[in-house]
């Protein structure tokens, strides 16, 4: 397979509050080369591939495990349970989808995100928040790698 380096780094998450069933519905895409490359890097397997895996570990499990401690979640200043979901490949990207729990309506979301910054250092992860009709943006950096949105209640 030929796999021609991007110029861009840039992830892409879209958060999205279900208020009718009370929870967070989290869609991050990555271009699965730079996933790759960290997850390799992470685990020291310089032969590992996220596409096509065997062995015991499974993608989702790699992937799951790399997102952990780089994607968090606070509402009202309370950090949330991530739960993993899975994932899809959607051409050059990978689609991890994240489900948070248990959400009652909140004013404030913050969000850390340093997927990829390990790797580079123009690094751009965009996080976008839906809440009813209101749409706000983050631009999370290797030197401001959390943000916080604020979104009026009723």
């Amino acid at each position: 397979m030929l796999v021609i380096a991007h110029p861009v780094h840039v992830s892409v998450t879209e958060i999205e509050f279900d208020e009718k069933e009370r929870e967070l519905e989290v869609v991050i895409r990555i271009f699965w080369d730079d996933l790759e490359r960290a997850i390799r890097d992470e685990r020291k397997e310089p032969d590992l591939n996220l596409l096509e895996r065997t062995g015991s570990t499974t993608t989702d499990q790699l992937i799951s495990a790399y997102l952990q401690p780089r994607f968090r979640v606070a509402l009202n200043g309370k950090q949330q349970q991530v739960k993993y979901l899975g994932h899809e490949v959607d051409g050059e990207a990978i689609v991890a989808y994240i489900q948070i729990l248990n959400v009652k309506r909140f004013s404030a979301i913050e969000v850390g995100n340093t997927v990829l910054t390990e790797l580079y250092e123009d690094q751009s992860n965009l996080v976008h928040v839906t809440v009813g009709e209101k749409v706000k943006s983050l631009r999370l950096m290797r030197d401001n790698p959390t943000g916080k949105l604020i979104f009026e209640t009723k």
